[in-house]
């Protein structure tokens, strides 16, 4: 915890403090009694939450936690989560109320879909899939930009027990591959292309070569490709394997009874980076889960179903859009915005534009989009009427105070309470975030564990910490959505999450508590870095420089960035065959990451060094590699084999090319 000394420090000096309006207050959905209830009773709270869901068999049993760390909940209930999210509604008779508000990236590609009309194409997904040979229990892969489809074939997947694995669109053939390999997707749901940034972006040759790269690894895994035509360009086809969405799913009957599945079924598998270097599929089963999702949603944003439009901005390849743009706000009756596209195109106030038309009212966007806004200056979001917003949140990461009361007040126009959340992959929900009509608000701080959850800041013992001091976040008590295993590794699962100290969920995350006893996470404190509200792996960032074949070795921090949180460094000694390896070589070991890993993970900064610092054991001291890549004076280097080579470092370093 030593890197965050300077961190804490500073902390301690946030004064500002933003009440809920009386009038929000009054009519909050979470109130301050809901913190008594569920310390009060916790498991009875739980019930409650899982009460404003439709269980086709109730559970017999809150939670079964004789096995630690393996958490069953709600034992004994059936449910379907995709019932959950739109047969009920429309037999509730709001069949004709909008679902989302889809807008493609093109202008004027724009489309409406009622709670009816989703259904209608959920269970022609689900009727054609099955067609496809998808049953209960198979994994399918969805590979797929920000359409209306993706959340169809969720659906679908889910209608039929069939868990999914949502792989991000902007991922390489590599990841995508290495991803249905290890959950065993049988079918890959994807399409000729999205766009982005005013230009056509081609995904099914990504598919292509990923399902060549399976067949070599486990021949007949994949059995079919179902493919959206989304953008029209031309695409290679294989007429064993492809099939059209719009000939397959369009031709389907509307008409799917759905089966009922035990609350602890797989929901989905999403795979987030580890620091062994292999994804851990992360799974969520279904009651838990949704219980959590549709809980946190309408408490922690306050949504009136009846009046809110609500616009959570996440791409449905990472968990955000899974719980806050899919199964939490289609469980609630919300009604949505989804965009396929960037903020800035096709110009800068795309996305105010948008809050404008639709009348948004809750809108939900990461750090790094918040600060890319005030770079770009006022003036932009000035000209649009977002007076329809009430209330603001924030996710992915730590937001800094300044980015924090910008958004308030630009975006929000001063009024609106700002719900800084902080949950992950692995916790399925959000865990600690103000209520925004109780909370007297921090900016940069993510406050008090939400009601139900049972969150602390402890020391290396385990103990919790005093009020002012520094720590690691854990979760003490089991919780419903939390995530039940890694998926075909029970013992990774229960090394990297309850190892630490027994009994407790360790997050991987530092955080402080301040005089008020109030939560200010720090970040990560593994080896794993947060780009952009992303955790990225330095192991497998290393792992794609050094399959260059001009690479030799390679050492990966993350530094400190004003736009993104944190960016990718690295260091990389060539081998002597490469000589100096040329003038392009840092862009082309840049351009090899992208196609490796995915855009996401391209260093921001490669620094070409003749050695790396390492202790006599081989280990390399990445604390000394991320001073240097801060511009820091470097630390401690007395344990080094050799304490001369950081100063070859800093040499090369002050010589490095940056993009």
């Amino acid at each position: 915890m030593s890197d965050n000394t300077e961190t804490l420090a500073n902390l301690g000096t946030e004064e500002r403090r933003f009440a809920p309006s009386a009038d929000f207050a009054a009519n909050a959905n979470l109130t301050a009694e809901a913190y008594e209830e569920a310390a009060a009773d916790r498991l009875a709270f739980w019930e409650k939450q899982a009460d404003r869901l439709s269980w086709e068999t109730r559970w017999t049993q809150a939670l079964d936690w004789s096995n630690p760390p393996f958490a069953k909940w709600f034992v004994g209930g059936k449910l379907n989560a995709a019932y959950n999210c739109v047969d009920r509604h429309v037999e509730d008779g709001a069949g004709d109320k909008v679902a989302f508000h889809w807008v493609g990236e093109p202008e004027d590609d724009t489309r409406d879909i009622t709670y009816a009309q989703l259904k209608d194409e959920v269970c022609q997904a689900a009727n054609a899939l099955a067609e496809l040979g998808v049953g209960t229990g198979d994994r399918v892969a969805i590979y797929l930009p920000m359409i209306p489809e993706a959340v169809v074939a969720m659906l679908a997947c889910a209608r039929l027990g069939a868990p999914h694995t949502v792989v991000f669109g902007g991922f390489s053939a590599e990841a995508l591959s290495s991803r249905v390999l290890d959950c065993g997707a049988k079918v890959i749901i994807t399409a000729d292309g999205g766009y982005r940034r005013g230009a056509a972006s081609a995904l099914k040759p990504a598919v292509d070569e990923a399902v060549t790269k399976v067949e070599a690894e486990q021949p007949g895994l994949v059995e079919k490709v179902l493919v959206v035509r989304r953008t029209g360009q031309d695409v290679a086809w294989d007429e064993s394997r492809d099939v059209w969405w719009h000939e397959s799913v369009g031709n389907a009957s509307t008409e799917h009874a759905c089966e009922f599945f035990d609350a602890e079924h797989p929901l989905y598998v999403m795979y987030t980076s580890g620091t062994t270097g292999k994804p851990k599929g992360i799974l969520h089963t279904t009651g838990g889960y949704l219980t959590g999702a549709a809980y946190t949603h309408w408490g922690i944003f306050d949504l009136k179903p009846n009046s809110d439009v609500y616009w959570c901005t996440a791409d449905i390849g990472w968990v955000t859009g899974h719980s806050y743009m899919v199964y939490g706000p289609l469980a609630n009756q919300a009604t949505s915005v989804m965009y396929e596209g960037t903020p800035d195109s096709p110009h800068k106030g795309r996305w105010w534009e948008i809050v404008q038309k639709y009348g948004v009212t809750i809108f939900y966007t990461a750090p790094t989009a918040i600060r890319t806004f005030m770079k770009w200056g006022d003036e932009i979001p000035n000209k649009f009427d977002m007076s329809s917003l009430r209330l603001l949140g924030s996710v992915g990461e730590p937001i800094n105070p300044e980015a924090y009361v910008w958004y308030r007040e630009t975006i929000g126009g001063g009024r609106t309470p700002v719900v800084d959340t902080w949950w992950q992959t692995e916790t399925g929900a959000i865990m600690i975030s103000p209520l925004p009509g109780v909370t007297h608000a921090k900016p940069g701080s993510a406050m008090k564990a939400i009601p139900g959850i049972v969150a602390d800041v402890v020391n290396d013992e385990g103990q919790s910490v005093p009020d002012g001091s520094g720590g690691y976040l854990v979760i003490r008590e089991p919780w419903p959505s939390m995530l039940r295993t890694l998926w075909g590794d029970d013992e990774r699962f229960k090394e990297t999450y309850w190892s630490r100290w027994e009994g407790m969920y360790f997050a991987g995350d530092g955080a402080k508590k301040d005089v008020d006893g109030d939560v200010w996470v720090l970040g990560r404190v593994d080896d794993v870095m947060n780009v952009s509200g992303h955790r990225l792996s330095t192991t497998e960032i290393e792992s794609a420089l050094v399959s260059h074949p001009k690479v030799a070795e390679a050492a990966v921090v993350g530094a400190t960035d004003e736009m993104t949180g944190q960016a990718v460094c690295a260091f990389v000694i060539l081998r002597e065959s490469a000589g100096d390896g040329g003038a392009d070589i840092v862009q082309e070991l840049r351009d090899h990451v992208a196609k490796e890993i995915g855009a996401i993970a391209k260093p921001r900064q490669i620094m070409i060094v003749p050695e790396l610092p390492k202790t006599r054991s081989g280990k390399i001291m990445r604390r000394l590699l991320r001073d240097v890549a801060e511009n820091r004076e470097v630390g401690d280097v007395t344990t080094l084999a050799d304490s001369t080579v950081m100063d070859l470092i800093k040499e090369g370093a002050a010589t490095s090319t940056e993009d």
